[in-house]
């Protein structure tokens, strides 16, 4: 995997704003600590390791940790740099995971569908190669001077044949710990009431800065507020949009 997102030497912007001081100081002490401990360290660019920073309120050693303990983590799940469809045909079959346009920030727009997950349909670890599978691809798609995604988590259809509370808490840890600051937002959409109790069981394991992200939206305030940070042109046509949702797979 290429963790280059900009040139090392350069001055690094997020929405046209430099890295302040505070941060560029710190990414040169957290880059000596890791690149002492793990050689592949230095593929990692300065936008990677502010990510990891962030994620740890700006402390060095914490971050250093975490991302160090990315590293390995990586090398030992995805060992030939990515994860083929071929390694999660039953993962995608359903079509559970979409990506189409981008919100006005430029921040792209990937539509999950609960309901259309199966968890008799594989083992935990397909589905965590599923998730690494997908957050690559739409890391990959995410526009240089951007850092983040939008996910509209649509609940329509789900039910307790689609509930999978382990596979909810690897996904959680895997977008936490190896792709820290990537979620922008989560719109919780079509919601069913007995969702809330596989909720009440995930909430506990979600950080404080990833339940900023999460908005439950009501059905009937459903398409405005989407619009609200959506242009109707990017917006999914399943939502009233002019976009059709397309396949992870086929993005």
């Amino acid at each position: 995997m290429d963790f280059r997102d900009s040139d090392k030497g350069k001055g690094v912007q997020e929405n046209g704003q430099e890295i302040n001081e505070i941060e560029r100081s710190k990414i040169g002490i957290m880059r000596a600590l890791i690149d002492r401990e793990d050689p592949s360290a230095k593929e990692v660019d300065d936008l990677m390791i502010r990510r990891f920073l962030r994620a740890r309120d700006l402390d060095i050693e914490k971050a250093s940790s975490m991302l160090l303990k990315y590293l390995s983590w990586r090398r030992a799940f995805v060992p030939n740099g990515s994860i083929s469809p071929s390694e999660i045909a039953s993962q995608l079959t359903h079509k559970k995971l979409c990506m189409q346009g981008f919100d006005k920030k430029g921040r792209p727009i990937v539509v999950g569908f609960g309901g259309r997950h199966k968890p008799s349909d594989g083992t935990l670890d397909d589905f965590k190669r599923f998730v690494v599978y997908s957050l690559d691809k739409i890391c990959a798609r995410i526009p240089k001077g951007q850092e983040k995604f939008v996910c509209i988590g649509d609940l329509e259809g789900w039910g307790y044949s689609s509930s999978d509370v382990r596979g909810y808490l690897a996904c959680l840890s895997i977008l936490q710990d190896c792709f820290p600051e990537r979620l922008g937002k989560l719109y919780i959409v079509h919601s069913p009431y007995i969702f809330m109790t596989v909720w009440k069981a995930v909430y506990p394991f979600i950080d404080n800065n990833t339940k900023k992200k999460i908005v439950f939206v009501e059905n009937k305030k459903l398409r405005s507020t989407l619009l609200e940070e959506i242009d109707e042109s990017q917006l999914p046509d399943i939502y009233g949009g002019k976009l059709p949702l397309v396949p992870i797979q086929d993005c």
